[in-house]
């Protein structure tokens, strides 16, 4: 049972690698089809990893030249942040974060979310998504805060845990209240938090359905949902889950559906869980329109990480994303980055949680150059100013291969990705 403290609320808490790289060898050297992925989240336990057999990609989809910034066409938003029908305090929360203008996203799906319509949102990634949910969604509960809660289901920990950052600091002073339910962290702590109310819920699939399961959690008296990179928990074996969670809620409901990509699942699920939606689609291509994208060649006889540690010397390259396919891979790759006097650090499931937020605190922070990672950095994570992504296996999908270039040029700013092949 939930109580009422919004006046007088005590603290509380928020789950052997070869030494020489061969392109097309195992581990970090190069791609191999049956390598595991990498990566980490609450991964129902039902889902059978098994042999992962890479898509081939032709490396001619890795070279794409960014679009000259003077001859793409100037966006215009519709609407200002101060001309939104929202909550005083909260225009002043936007305009503390530095934010002026809306993102066309944001432009397009604020005002159909503030009129309480269902949305499909298909944005690339790096385009302001979580504010255009958490901005209108927080206007609604100020509107209504003790009956009004919203219920946010994300693929993994690391974006629950930075929408969860973002929502504190547009609400800061507002007496709203939120917490964030993943697994690889203290279940006992989220029960706990659970315990008070709170306007916003945000979660992974797994662990909210555990959640649920103990009677922490009644989806019934939600009467809002955001689903957030639903074809990436499409693709992580959650959909079970999802139509848990979902089958639970109230028929009258607003759903927010947001994919980067609309597959017949996706098309499927949309039908199966939202109401006459909006669809909005901002995205300018497959692949943003201002990363540069070209391959690296490794020469025959030539080392494949020599090559990479000949790149990362380079002056421009000051934050580098590096992609890697296994976890042992890629702690090994970071390991030698650092017998070379380069300042990096690694993120893949054999981390724990704690480790995890570390590694990418300092590279946010910039106090390592490099960020060595598996797939689970692909998505969703908003890391400013990547100047560069390097594929140092290809990634097992095209896919896979968009959203981790996602990673720079995000916004206004240009990238650069570069593929080992």
């Amino acid at each position: 049972m939930h109580t009422n403290r919004f006046s007088r609320r005590p603290s509380r808490p928020s789950g052997g690698a070869p030494s020489t790289f061969r392109p097309g060898g195992p581990g970090p050297g190069g791609f191999r089809p049956g390598g595991s992925r990498g990566g980490f989240g609450s991964r129902p336990k039902h889902v059978q990893r098994g042999p992962m057999v890479g898509q081939f990609i032709h490396p001619s989809k890795f070279v794409n030249k960014a679009v000259i910034t003077e001859t793409v066409e100037h966006f215009v938003p519709e609407h200002k942040f101060e001309d939104f029908a929202i909550d005083a305090t909260l225009k002043l929360r936007i305009t503390g974060k530095g934010y002026t203008c809306p993102t066309p996203i944001q432009d397009k799906c604020i005002p159909h979310i503030l009129k309480g319509q269902d949305i499909v949102g298909i944005a690339n990634t790096g385009t302001g998504k979580t504010a255009a949910f958490l901005i209108p969604l927080i206007n609604k509960v100020l509107q209504n805060p003790t009956k009004e809660q919203v219920l946010i289901i994300v693929p993994t920990r690391e974006l629950a845990i930075q929408i969860d950052q973002e929502f504190k600091e547009f609400s800061r002073g507002m007496k709203m209240f939120s917490v964030c339910c993943v697994g690889g962290m203290s279940i006992g702590k989220q029960i706990q938090a659970l315990k008070y109310y709170n306007n916003f819920i945000i979660g992974t699939p797994g662990r909210l359905k555990d959640l649920i399961d103990r009677k922490m959690i009644k989806p019934a008296t939600f009467r809002t949902i955001v689903l957030d990179e639903a074809d990436r928990m499409l693709d992580m074996g959650f959909v079970a889950d999802m139509r848990f969670v979902m089958s639970l809620m109230p028929k009258d409901r607003h759903t927010l559906f947001f994919s980067a990509t609309i597959t017949s699942d996706v098309e499927r699920l949309i039908k199966e869980f939202l109401k006459e939606p909006v669809r909005i689609s901002v995205k300018t291509g497959e692949t943003a329109r201002n990363v540069d994208q070209d391959v690296v060649k490794v020469a025959l006889g030539k080392n494949k990480f020599d090559v990479l540690h000949e790149l990362l010397n380079q002056k421009e390259f000051s934050k580098v994303l590096i992609f890697g396919r296994t976890k042992h891979g890629v702690e090994k790759l970071s390991q030698m980055l650092l017998t070379k006097g380069l300042k990096a650090e690694s993120i893949h499931g054999n981390k724990n949680h704690g480790k995890r937020q570390q590694a990418l605190r300092s590279f946010k922070e910039g106090t390592v150059q490099v960020l060595v990672a598996t797939d689970v950095a692909a998505r969703g994570l908003d890391i400013p100013d990547v100047t560069h992504v390097i594929n140092f296996d290809v990634p097992a999908t095209y896919e896979d291969y968009v959203h981790r270039i996602g990673r720079t040029g995000r916004g206004d700013k240009k990238g650069k990705a570069l593929t080992f092949v």
